[in-house]
């Protein structure tokens, strides 16, 4: 993974510098909260309902053992003991005071960390598929491209102030893992006439107006990758509207133009921009693949996996639900699940972020990652070691068989920590979590994507969940509406609303209805929900949501 050099760690010193003294003139009373709002946010410190948040970046999801280590001594010498990981890949602090932060920035830029961009109208973290340089299915590792996006718009002078925020996601399989067409710019590695090059997808998002995101172009070359993209960026920080903020993304710019309209005028500023790049890019690109090269894998024989597996029941179904397929027969990629049944999705303690930190140095060459899912990853695991690697997880409570299930909710912090909430989401998924546990059906669903938002702007990514749940504010009172048949991946749908929203006490009953409607209409155990409804279509789950509906259409 990408180590920095001395340029970085003085960039980064800087920056912390300047940050702490404009915190100093905060709390001297030199600069106002409205002063002080946009600098703060250029250093992902937010204020929230109750406290500060602090929102450190993980680029492209990749941590190192000594990062999340460094990451656990944050919660534990300047939060409440845990933090939370979010759909970006980043980690959220939600109780830091203020004389603290520039400490936590300092303690962060000891190991290559920081929070800038994580907020404000910029270029966001840069996401990337989980499994990145680790996956069966991978055409390429697409992290070294994600790190030379990460250098190119950190602190980009013509992109700090633009219309809206502004994010990337990239994938190098065809397998989309990164949701990339929910995205204002989704890159997709792909082939051709033996070359790998990129799919650029424009024009994507959920929120308030979600839309999928288009092909801007089939196939772009790593050489000609950064200005295109350059290009798209520039182009929208001139066209994009500035006079209303929920239509500011460029979603509404390509919506509004038209994608060829919009073309026209990428392809005209890339023309322009192609030639100032001059291949620096490449060099640069080149000097970060360095950093990305595969761990030294152990080659030994594969001893007590297969045994553990046949005679250990408990082993066999964390196995069958957490484990991927690697590029290499004998190593296996592991999802530690931290959706324990009843507990808050994505939240870590520093005790466990220790843990995971010394077993990913035992078992997984020193390297994790963190999903939009909101689970954690250790993406080469010799499969010799998973049973004692299981043993260690089950221990911390973090060796819940359940990736991919109906308690692997994706659930925003909501109403509990964020100031824009409209509704509870964390109570909704621990209640539904605890519900299925309670039945004993999880298994027996198998796959299934659940997903909440406390509000419209769809940080739960409601929108492309099989089932979508999105809280809002009806009277003061929390109501929950329903989406069904969404999908995130590169197949993306927007799902549609079921019908009217559920109370806070009728949407977990609710939820379980489908889930039992979805056991009696399935044609076979393997079919999942997602092709269900795509086989019998909406009206026999509306029918299982709102049973007094149907026994008064059916009376009449």
């Amino acid at each position: 993974m990408y180590k920095y050099n001395e340029f970085d760690a003085a960039f980064l010193a800087e920056r912390n510098a300047q940050f702490r003294a404009q915190v100093e003139r905060r709390i001297d009373g030199s600069l106002t909260e409205d002063e002080f709002r946009p600098l703060r946010l250029m250093n992902g410190l937010y204020l929230q309902l109750h406290a500060y948040m602090l929102r450190v970046a993980i680029p492209y999801g990749t941590l190192s053992s000594d990062q999340m280590r460094q990451l656990a001594l944050l919660a534990e010498k300047w939060d409440k003991g845990y933090g939370h990981f979010t759909t970006r890949q980043n980690i959220q602090y939600n109780w830091p005071k203020l004389p603290d932060v520039p400490d936590m920035l300092d303690a962060l830029g000891e190991v290559g960390l920081h929070a800038i961009q994580t907020s404000g109208n910029t270029i966001r973290n840069v996401t990337a598929d989980h499994f990145a340089g680790a996956a069966a299915d991978e055409l390429a590792d697409p992290r070294p491209v994600a790190e030379l996006l990460r250098q190119w718009s950190t602190d980009h002078p013509e992109f700090q102030f633009m219309p809206r925020k502004f994010k990337i996601a990239i994938t190098g399989s065809p397998n989309d893992r990164a949701v990339t067409k929910a995205h204002d710019i989704g890159l997709r590695m792909v082939e051709k006439d033996g070359q790998i090059g990129f799919e650029v997808i424009v024009g994507g998002g959920l929120g308030r107006t979600p839309m999928v995101g288009k092909v801007i172009n089939p196939f772009v070359t790593h050489e000609d990758l950064l200005p295109y993209l350059e290009a798209i960026v520039s182009v929208w920080n001139i066209e994009g509207r500035r006079d209303n903020k929920y239509k500011a993304r460029i979603k509404i710019t390509v919506h509004e133009q038209g994608l060829d309209t919009f073309r026209a005028k990428v392809e005209e500023r890339f023309a322009v921009l192609k030639p100032q790049f001059g291949g620096f890019d490449q060099k640069l690109l080149a000097e970060i693949e360095q950093h990305f090269l595969p761990p030294a894998f152990k080659n030994d024989e594969v001893v007590g996996f297969q045994t553990a597996y046949d005679n250990d029941p408990v082993f066999r179904s964390w196995i069958d639900t957490n484990i991927t397929a690697h590029k290499r027969d004998d190593h296996a990629i592991v999802t530690i699940s931290i959706k324990q049944h009843g507990k808050t999705p994505g939240d870590a303690s520093a005790e466990q972020m220790r843990l995971m930190a010394e077993l990913a140095d035992r078992f997984a060459y020193g390297e994790l990652r963190i999903s939009h899912e909101q689970n954690v990853i250790m993406p080469h695991v010799h499969k010799s070691g998973l049973p004692e690697l299981f043993k260690a997880l089950k221990a911390a409570d973090l060796g819940t068989a359940n990736v991919g299930l109906v308690s692997d909710i994706i659930a925003c912090p909501g109403m509990d920590y964020c100031a824009l909430a409209t509704a509870r989401s964390i109570p909704i998924a621990q209640q539904i979590a605890t519900r299925i546990e309670d039945l004993k059906i999880e298994h027996e669903v198998g796959e299934l994507k659940i997903k909440i938002s406390g509000c419209i702007n769809a940080c739960g990514h409601h929108h492309v969940g099989h089932i979508g749940i999105l809280g809002l504010d009806r009277a003061g009172v929390e109501n929950y509406q329903i989406t069904l048949g969404g999908d995130h991946t590169e197949n993306m749908v927007v799902g549609e609303r079921a019908g009217p929203g559920f109370s806070y006490d009728n949407i977990v009953p609710a939820i379980e209805r489908l889930i039992l409607a979805y056991l009696d209409l399935r044609s076979s155990a393997d079919e999942r929900f997602i092709d269900a409804y795509r086989r019998v279509g909406p009206a026999p789950f509306k029918a299982a949501l709102y049973p007094e509906a149907e026994a008064k259409a059916n009376a009449a």
